[in-house]
């Protein structure tokens, strides 16, 4: 990956405090989606791990999923599948296939669904995520992939912030470490 787009991601990298009766700083991302060159190099940095393994499909969680994945599989030349959550509005007609996640760094399990004609036999997924702390949500899209019968090649996120084990079980490939991001 570029050293350029490391530097430009930590620079545009904020944490937030939401105000009175929250126990913990907001990540804020939003830098790196108004930045053009950052939009522009995302997709291909976040598939260089991959491109040999050939996906044929690139699974991501709504919401910063829903451009982070369709970044990615532009990079690939391949198609897109969203990964909905009921909380986020409402959900795709038709079958779908549900996984929840085990508890994520808050204690939440997370539901989480995938259109069934999208996803099947045959598809080598790439998953594609902004953060991942716990894999909470990862480990739920393999699940997903696995009931569908798809092969899971790895997941290729912006930031990782999870102890390197669980990163090294995910297959996971990341472009920055949450440690280097300004305190």
């Amino acid at each position: 990956m570029p050293p350029e787009l490391t530097d430009r991601l930590a620079t545009l990298f904020r944490w937030i405090d939401p105000g009175p009766g929250t126990s913990h700083l907001v990540s804020d991302i939003s830098g790196w989606w108004r930045d053009p060159a950052v939009l522009a190099e995302l997709g291909p940095a976040l598939v260089a791990p991959y491109r040999a393994a050939q996906p044929t499909v690139v699974l991501a969680p709504a919401v910063t999923g829903l451009l982070l994945g369709p970044l990615a599989a532009t990079a690939l030349g391949v198609g897109f599948v969203a990964a909905h959550k009921p909380g986020d509005g409402r959900l795709p007609a038709g079958p779908l296939t549900w996984a929840q996640s085990p508890p994520d760094y808050r204690g939440r399990q997370v539901d989480l669904a995938v259109r069934d004609r999208h996803l099947g036999p045959g598809d080598r997924v790439l998953v594609v995520d902004d953060w991942v702390r716990t894999g909470a949500q990862i480990h739920a899209l393999y699940d997903i992939c696995a009931a569908r019968g798809a092969e899971v090649l790895g997941a290729a996120v912006v930031a990782v912030d999870c102890p390197p084990e669980v990163a090294a079980d995910l297959r996971i490939a990341g472009l920055i470490d949450a440690a280097d991001l300004p305190a």
